[in-house]
């Protein structure tokens, strides 16, 4: 059997790193194509040209809001009329998966600087692609991981708690998805199996969200960088990337897949999502109480929903919730890594069992 596992180029994280970033990048080229999110250009460009300085001309492009087909046609005839050496997605999630997927098409080395820890998309080979109006597309698996992942944690605790706790739903459920592939024998995003090492990663990132989750989340709201924040926001990023991509997907992220196809959810975020499908997950697959009480339990502590009220389908009916169970179960979705026969039916019962479990486990009158 032949094993592998993938990983960013170069990774560098702390307090003040924006400084280094015209040092990192030059080791790339001397010109670069920055897709900026908004929250960039309003708050971070003169860190950014400070940290840069004069060892990279910089071309600055505002992000248009949505990792599409169009997105990425529109920024790579930018990047071709500029002739930029390297391209650099600083910003959330999204940017980021732009940015990757137009240096891909352009063949050149990318670069991602993220100003949030709200997903595990900044270390990996990997765009996620959806349509113009936010719907899940389909993934854009690329040829090698980034080139540099910088990551600066006085920015992260600057940003709202909301997305630090966001990137904890999406870091968790990464051991449970890496620990059902190895079960299965089932392929990460390589196609083929994970070694020893991404499971012990994904399971180091479990450990460091239990012990620093809760202390992390409250180090952000006071926009304080602690060691358990510097924790958290590696577990979020760099082990869970390492721990998804190299371990493998299962259940968790095939059901958020499936419930972006439900409007009412596009206004929560991707980890926000993904608990709602490691939640799910643990009743499709049969886990044990203990484990399920772990889950709720650490999404109770930090905030993350555990009800579908919680991400907009408090009313939605069965049908609806069917649809979703559906698209969960797509061809090629990676739903098929988990080591029980997977249905729609059965999806649908999980996702109504976990709703009616997070339910149970509320005050009466209690809410989020």
């Amino acid at each position: 059997m032949i094993t592998t596992a993938i990983f960013p180029a170069r990774y560098v994280q702390g307090d003040g790193a924006l400084s280094s970033l015209g040092a990192e990048l030059a080791r790339l080229g001397g010109s670069a194509l920055a897709i900026c999110d908004p929250y960039v250009h309003r708050e971070l460009l003169p860190a950014i040209r400070a940290g840069i300085g004069d060892e990279v001309r910089l071309v600055l492009e505002p992000f248009g809001g949505e990792c599409s087909d169009e997105e990425i046609g529109r920024l790579l005839d930018i990047a071709g009329r500029n002739d930029v050496a390297v391209v650099v997605g600083l910003g959330g999630g999204k940017t980021l998966d732009t940015a990757k997927a137009v240096a891909h098409e352009r063949r050149l080395p990318v670069a991602v600087v993220p100003t949030l820890a709200s997903t595990d998309a900044p270390c990996s080979a990997l765009s996620v692609i959806y349509s113009a109006d936010g719907a899940f597309k389909r993934y854009l698996v690329l040829p090698r991981n980034p080139d540099l992942v910088l990551v600066d944690t006085g920015v992260i605790a600057r940003a709202p708690v909301r997305f630090l706790v966001a990137g904890m739903g999406d870091a968790l459920a990464t051991w449970f998805e890496a620990e059902d592939c190895h079960l299965k024998h089932g392929p990460n995003m390589t196609g083929r199996e994970g070694p020893m090492t991404a499971y012990g990663l994904a399971r180091q990132c479990h450990d460091a969200l239990m012990a620093h989750g809760v202390a992390a989340k409250l180090s952000c709201e006071l926009g304080a960088v602690t060691p358990a924040l510097e924790h958290v926001v590696e577990a979020n990023t760099l082990l869970s990337g390492l721990g998804f991509e190299s371990g493998g997907l299962a259940a968790a992220h095939a059901i958020h897949n499936g419930l972006t196809a439900l409007d009412e959810t596009h206004v929560f975020w991707h980890g926000e999502k993904v608990a709602i499908g490691t939640q799910a997950m643990m009743f499709l697959s049969d886990k044990p109480r203990e484990t399920i009480e772990t889950v709720y339990g650490f999404c109770e502590s930090v905030g993350l929903p555990t009800t579908l009220a919680d991400i907009g389908l408090a009313d939605a009916a069965d049908a609806r919730l069917m649809l979703a169970a559906e698209r969960a179960c797509a061809t090629g979705e990676t739903i098929y890594n988990e080591p029980v026969e997977v249905t729609p039916r059965a999806v649908f019962a999980a996702l109504k069992t976990a709703d009616a479990y997070g339910r149970h486990r509320r005050p009466a009158g209690g809410g989020r």
